[in-house]
């Protein structure tokens, strides 16, 4: 049988989804860069093969560190679907001569570099400047037009995101955004292979978003993701993912499969995802790429990822439209053929609809909860009044166990702050659009009080 060794670290989809869908595949080799889920850890050792953990000595020279665990169990493919650990696969696939995203990876984690290929593609994308100093900050922000959006250029999650509306806000922004990648760091939300990357950063305009010329019904985000896959160089859509409105600054709340647009403008939507991720000069991996959506047609690049979509994306799309993506890209690496779709699939083409919420202490309106509150899943299961025929559940992997304390919402923090992970499934995208307003409203309400002693632990 042939054999995959897997890179895991934090972010993506759930290892526990990964590793039953690739083992169904192959032998599966895990180099386990960040701790297994505990939930996961024993599935982990029926499934795989070998897992090995690395000391942080190994972890110095991560591509060698892959390429030389690669060549140990004798790997037939090696990937990742973790943001952090993207480009040192895609270096060591190169070194083994193996099919990965290719030598242009890094063009799909940098966001400096991304944008710059992008500018020199012509593509639609908020005007940016790179920053690596406090002063390059000040320098951007005389030129660009305020509101400023200050992310970290390797970060995921929205992490470290900060909106400067004044020049007078530059200082403290820097410094909070430095801080928070410092604590992810800690946390282990931050790239792996290069050492520098704390210290990159851009700072783009915000551009006006709309979801209104978009969606023919209210509450939705004005923002979608175009879910697709490289394969020998051709970029394959799949599908879009929806949006609820986000968090202050731009915490994503939750995603949506499919997106109810009209033909016309899904096909507008791809076109432009087509362009984006042709530009980066990918070869053979998952894609993720967002767009903000904006009046009378207009619309901009946000960012692509040489890696599928986070959190509950590929499951959604397993249970929507019947596709193992993950299945899939192991047989496409492994060499065997694979039946991907002619073109991006849509609400035509879907059985029922799925989202998954982020869970986070702040009510529909971005305001923060008045009271810290106990995570307790079988409450909200019970309390929480959904549609007929909808069905919830709670992803353990990524969520509290039940009876932890809700973090409260750090802006900067982005998704670092979310207390649970839940999976919806419905008839239709507008009932799970509806049935996530519902539970956000709910939740402070239904949730129990959080004990003194509790929150000050």
């Amino acid at each position: 049988m042939s054999k995959v060794l897997l890179v895991h670290a934090k972010g993506g989809p759930p290892l526990g989804h990964v590793l039953s869908r690739t083992a169904a595949r192959a032998d599966v080799h895990l180099l386990a860069l960040s701790a297994l889920p505990p939930v996961v850890a024993d599935s982990a050792r029926r499934l795989c093969a070998s897992v090995v953990t690395p000391d942080d000595a190994q972890r110095r020279d991560l591509v060698s560190l892959i390429v030389s665990r690669a060549r140990a169990v004798g790997a037939d493919a090696v990937l990742t679907f973790s943001e952090y650990a993207v480009v040192a696969v895609a270096e060591a696939c190169r070194a083994l001569g193996l099919a990965g995203p290719g030598g242009a990876a890094a063009l799909a984690r940098d966001k400096r570099l991304m944008r710059r290929t992008w500018r020199e593609h012509r593509l639609p994308q908020p005007e940016f400047r790179s920053v690596a100093t406090e002063a390059d900050l000040y320098e951007a922000a005389a030129v660009l037009p305020f509101p400023l959006l200050l992310k970290a250029a390797w970060s995921a999650g929205s992490t470290a995101h900060q909106v400067i509306r004044s020049p007078y806000e530059v200082s403290a922004a820097w410094r909070r955004s430095r801080d928070v990648m410092a604590e992810s760091a800690q946390l282990g939300y931050a790239e792996l292979h290069v050492a520098e990357a704390q210290g990159h950063f851009v700072v783009e305009q915000i551009v006006t978003g709309t979801a209104s010329h978009w969606f023919d019904e209210p509450g939705w985000g004005d923002y979608v993701s175009v879910e697709g896959v490289v394969a020998d160089g051709t970029f394959h859509p799949v599908c879009l993912s929806g949006r609820m409105p986000t968090v202050e600054p731009f915490t994503e709340r939750a995603g949506i499969t499919p997106a109810p647009l009209s033909p016309d403008a899904q096909e507008r939507v791809v076109a432009l995802a087509r362009e984006a991720v042709d530009a980066l000069g990918l070869r053979d991996c998952g894609t993720h790429t967002e767009i903000k959506l904006g009046a009378d047609g207009r619309m901009w690049l946000i960012e692509t990822a040489a890696r599928f979509g986070g959190a509950m994306t590929v499951p959604q799309i397993e249970d929507v439209f019947a596709l193992d993506l993950v299945g899939m890209l192991v047989d496409h690496l492994l060499g065997r053929p694979v039946d991907w779709p002619q073109q991006a699939l849509g609400p035509a083409q879907a059985r029922g609809a799925a989202g998954s919420l982020v869970v986070l202490a702040v009510d529909g309106h971005g305001r923060a909860w008045r009271e810290r509150r106990v995570w307790d899943f079988p409450v909200v299961r019970a309390d929480v009044p959904l549609s007929r025929g909808s069905e919830l559940s709670v992803v353990a992997e990524s969520s509290l166990a039940d009876g932890g304390v809700v973090p409260v919402y750090d802006p900067a923090g982005g998704a670092n702050t979310m207390a649970a992970l839940c999976l919806l499934s419905a008839t239709d995208p507008r009932t799970v659009l509806r049935d996530f307003e519902t539970l956000v409203d709910a939740l402070p309400k239904v949730l129990p009080a959080a004990r003194p002693e509790e929150v000050s632990v």
